[in-house]
């Protein structure tokens, strides 16, 4: 009798009759046999293995033509394929295919009749079921296979053990088909028991050899051995790590002078690694580990440039001035020749923008012939950008420096830590607190990385920092840098850095010849002057390469040879002048007085401007002041009521008139300590009709006694007051030790008076 059914193939799975098991759906195909069986059939399908377990599409002819007819209990659908439940009947062989639309493999196939002895079947199933038994003992056999094992034992009386026996005991697909296409279950369980008799005395001889070889074995050779099988294995599960990189990563460590505690810790991840299947999310997270690990440098250092004649001479071909923090890295290179042992400095540049912080660090670098690595820290609120985050966070990363090790390559590079004054803190950490143990020698050679876990030795690592404000620096991470101040240049030193650097540099930007852009000294002078205020040259940069870019039109556009460049074409490029050049008061007035205030952009000029009016005594400030300022002008004030008496002022001007105090540019923030003595000049100048003199500028706080106290940033207002036009600058007596440090055209042009009251300067300012 012949019977049409749909056919299933299935990978590496022989089925026998009476045998449930639980078959997995994944091919579009067999889904395809599977939803025609149960629309159209009832409920039976055909099952045979393919020929080639590798092949994911197989033909009719990649196919065992004897198979079982099964019938389907149980249908569940999940993601990616359906579950099936399925239950052997009996064997059958394929005749020949039946057309059909919905799913041409249909085929009629032939019931195959089994043929057996019962008492010989139940004898020879207790033989086989004696030896496994037997092999149930033996130590090689894994827990899972025992239970196994077990399981077919109790929940079988083996009446007919020609399907049950061959159905549960591993063996190769082809040894299972064979015996499935034996029809005589005697001779079936007959050459079953051979294969069982052959299974045991392998365990029993791999039992054997495996004792007397593990006695033997050295633990390198041991390591050897059981890596290979476990290889073997994962390879057939077709787990394998891919391009057997464990082995890379365990090579590296073994040929390479890693430390001990590196060592142990990678190898210990490696072999975790190896354990992992590699469709586990943990063997991701374990492998970067890994690299991170053995990829940052523990060893490898680069040889510094030991000639201090050449480090010089490198310096000052690039940058023109910054002696100290030049002569800072002499000393340091001259003691590490002379002890040959010395930890790096930890410098922190402190200026205003555009004085060269950035780039004499990385100048540092080449000249010290070390890898240069910035980290920008301007903004950084989370204390696990300085740490790095933990492992057991997703997407966790090690710490920024790490990371710039990493990108260096050696143990001794140059790091320039930029802004470090601009770090912020909030719910996520300090960074700033973080950084202590980065920025202190005597710490940062075990410092302790989150993600990295092991101690990293950064002592040989030069960090520059720099910053704009040194008040901004938390006072405990400023304890651990050596300050190297670098104040605003001059105009004479601006000129030199804009003939020197900044021409040659955009001439070659913009593909010029020096000869086909002139531009003379007093054009630059005109730029620094009329078109820029700053501190640095960043701006004046920035107009030289507009200019440069205007002889590249001229040259290409008008077919000009050269570009002179002369007042008139100067305005003609840059427009009208954008600023005055010494804006002070140029007449004496009442209650005017030039102050110094020291900004973002260097030093600069300040109005301080006070009027009186009948009111009732009140006191108005306006300008947009800070709270220091604020504070500066109700202790200038008390302090003049309560000598009004010393300056000539009729004491009924404080309950009659108002003062207003007020500051220029009103849009523009102003706050700091240096506005004491000024404000007191203003206020007793409006208020006793005294004219100041015009070509004076003062700075310094002032007490509820009138005492003046100490100052900074009198670099940056020095070149301002002289930049200005002024002739004369009162500064407190606490700073008189700083005159030294001002640039010499400063002191040549300005008349520095230090006093100790402010009556010193109203003596000497004010005319009756």
């Amino acid at each position: 009798m012949r019977i049409t059914k749909a056919i299933i193939p299935t990978k590496g799975l022989v089925v026998f009759p009476e045998e449930n098991f639980i078959l997995d759906i994944g091919r579009e195909r067999s889904l395809e046999g599977l939803e025609y069986t149960m629309k159209y059939g009832d409920g039976l399908v055909f099952l045979t293995s393919q020929k080639n377990i590798e092949l994911e599409e197989p033909t009719l002819e990649d196919l065992y033509e004897v198979g079982t007819i099964c019938e389907i209990e149980h249908v569940e659908k999940k993601t990616n394929y359906t579950r099936v439940k399925v239950k052997g009947l009996y064997r059958a062989k394929l005749v020949k295919i039946t057309e059909r639309k919905t799913y041409d493999w249909v085929g009629e196939f032939e019931k195959l009749e089994d043929e057996c002895d019962p008492v010989e079947i139940q004898k020879q199933s207790l033989e086989c079921i004696d030896i496994i038994t037997r092999l149930i003992n033996f130590e090689m056999l894994d827990n899972k296979m025992k239970q196994s094992f077990e399981s077919v034992i109790q929940n079988h009386d083996f009446q007919d053990g020609g399907n049950v026996l061959p159905a549960f005991f591993p063996a190769p697909t082809e040894f299972k088909q064979n015996l499935l296409e034996m029809s005589n279950l005697n001779e079936r369980l007959k050459v079953l028991y051979e294969y069982i008799k052959q299974f045991e005395a392998a365990q029993k001889l791999d039992d054997k050899f495996n004792n007397k070889v593990r006695e033997r074995m050295e633990e390198s050779q041991k390591e050897y051995f059981l890596r290979e099988k476990i290889r073997a294995i994962r390879e057939e599960l077709g787990d394998a790590p891919s391009e057997n990189d464990a082995d890379e990563f365990r090579k590296k460590v073994k040929e390479n002078p890693y430390p001990d505690y590196v060592k142990e810790k990678a190898l210990e991840e490696i072999n975790r690694y190896e354990s992992l299947p590699t469709s586990s999310a943990e063997n991701g997270v374990v492998r970067n580990y890994i690299d991170w690990l053995i990829n940052i440098p523990w060893w490898q250092e680069s040889k510094d440039e030991s000639d201090l004649n050449i480090i010089e001479s490198k310096l000052d071909e690039e940058h023109y001035g910054l002696k100290k923090p030049k002569e800072r890295i002499l000393e340091y290179i001259a003691v590490k020749e002379m002890t040959n042992s010395l930890k790096a400095p930890i410098i922190c540049l402190v200026g205003p923008p555009g004085v060269g912080k950035t780039s004499i660090a990385k100048s540092i670098a080449e000249a010290l012939n070390r890898k240069f690595v910035k980290i920008a820290l301007g903004g950084v609120k989370d204390e696990a950008e300085i740490r790095g985050h933990r492992r057991t966070y997703l997407g966790s990363m090690p710490g920024r420096f790490i990371q710039a090790m990493k990108k260096a390559g050696t143990i001794n590079p140059v790091i320039l830590i930029d802004e470090i004054d601009k770090m912020a803190s909030d719910y996520k950490g300090d960074p700033a607190s973080a950084m202590l143990e980065v920025l202190d020698p005597e710490q940062n050679q075990f410092f302790s990385d989150h993600y990295l876990e092991e101690p990293y030795d950064l002592s040989k690592v030069m960090f520059i920092a720099t910053a704009n404000y040194l008040e901004n620096i938390p006072e405990a991470l400023r304890d651990r840098l050596e300050i190297i101040e670098l104040s605003s240049y001059t105009e004479l030193e601006k000129l030199e850095i804009a003939k020197k650097h900044l021409i040659p540099k955009q001439l070659k930007e913009n593909g010029l010849k020096e000869d086909q852009l002139v531009i003379s000294d007093d054009i630059l002078l005109s730029i620094i002057r009329y078109y820029t205020r700053e501190a640095g040259v960043r701006q004046l940069e920035r107009y030289i390469s507009k200019l440069c870019r205007k002889a590249v039109l001229a040259i290409l556009k008008d077919q000009d040879t050269a570009l002179v460049i002369d007042q008139a074409k100067l305005i003609e490029y840059l427009g009208q002048p954008i600023f005055e050049y010494g804006r002070k008061e140029c007449e004496d007035q009442v209650g005017v007085v030039t102050g110094l205030a020291y900004t973002n952009f260097g030093g600069d000029i300040l109005q301080i401007e006070v009027n009186k009016f009948k009111g009732s005594g009140k006191l108005v400030l306006t300008g947009q002041l800070g709270d220091v300022m604020k504070e500066s002008a109700s202790i200038a004030y008390d302090y003049v009521k309560a000598n009004a008496e010393k300056y000539h002022i009729d004491s009924k001007t404080f309950e009659e008139m108002d003062i207003h105090v007020h500051v220029p540019e009103g849009a523009v923030p102003k706050d700091g300590p240096s506005a004491g003595v000024t404000m007191t000049t203003a206020i007793v100048s409006a208020l006793g009709n005294y004219k100041v003199d015009a070509n004076v500028a003062m700075t310094g706080e002032v007490t509820l006694r009138g005492n003046v106290l100490p100052i900074g940033g009198l670099k940056e207002k020095s070149l301002a007051a002289n930049r200005s036009g002024i002739k004369k600058i009162f500064i407190p007596e606490g700073n008189k030790k700083d005159i030294d440090d001002l640039a010499d055209v400063v002191k040549e042009n300005l008349e520095i008076v230090p006093v100790k009251q402010v009556d010193d300067i109203l003596k000497e300012v004010l005319h009756d």
